[in-house]
């Protein structure tokens, strides 16, 4: 069971929701692993709090659209903390235009952080996990609704997350790991904050109408990364505030 002694490393981990994430999986204490790719200080400050709360943490520098940076940052946690038994699969991009206007580069950049990233971390982590390991993706509300033009490249990218999910369920399971799948809804981030200039349509968007805390998103990893969700796998959780309903 995870907990006291558990190690979880968390992508993207140095601000919003995979910041947030990594305080809540350390307030569950767990030591965490954070990557990160140019905010050395941000991610820093990261794990200076989750020392603060008494857990073991390591900052890992890794591109996840770097195939090779995306498992070795799996490699770099167990060397450091000894072990991976939670992977948050959290980093992302979002590239949002209309078709005509996205390129090559454009398409291969959002696919390798989004799909190939996080099934090469996954890959990793589950050749290193044992028994109670947890796999945990973060995919979007848009797999389930595109509330408008532009959002078909990055809708595809967190997509593909079901798919992935779902195998890693089924091929995972008769070794007691798990993987399951986060949809965030609107969430208040320095990216996509509350009071910026395209917060209000997309709050109106919700059934709650505004946005998430980071850390209500966090509160259903924590979940999902605890043992009272051993039973639970292959599945999906919208955090969205009514956003697809």
């Amino acid at each position: 069971m995870n907990g006291i002694g558990s190690v979880a490393l968390v992508t993207g981990g140095s601000r919003g929701i995979g910041a947030a994430t990594a305080l809540r999986l350390a307030e569950d204490g767990l030591d965490v692993a954070v990557s990160y790719v140019n905010d050395a200080r941000s991610a820093a400050e990261v794990i200076g709090k989750v020392e603060a709360l008494g857990r073991r943490g390591l900052a890992v520098r890794a591109d996840a659209g770097d195939g090779a940076q995306a498992a070795a940052a799996v490699e770099e946690t167990v060397r450091g903390l000894g072990r991976i038994d939670v992977l948050v699969n959290n980093a992302g991009v979002g590239v949002l235009g209309p078709l005509d206007g996205l390129g090559l580069a454009d398409v291969d950049r959002v696919l390798s952080v989004n799909v190939r990233g996080a099934f090469l971390a996954a890959q990793a982590a589950a050749g290193r996990m044992g028994a109670g390991g947890r796999i945990i993706t973060i995919g979007s509300c848009m797999t389930q609704r595109v509330p408008g033009p532009g959002g078909a490249l990055y809708a595809m990218s967190k997509s593909a997350l079901t798919g992935l999910t779902k195998g890693l369920a089924r091929e995972l399971g008769e070794r007691g790991i798990t993987a399951n799948l986060v949809h965030p809804g609107p969430v208040d981030t320095d990216m996509n904050p509350a009071d910026g200039p395209y917060a209000d349509p997309q709050a109106a968007m919700t059934a709650l109408g505004r946005f998430a805390a980071a850390r209500e998103v966090a509160a259903m990893v924590s979940f999902l990364a605890g043992p009272d969700s051993a039973y639970v796998t292959g599945a999906e959780f919208a955090v969205d505030g009514g956003f697809a309903a």
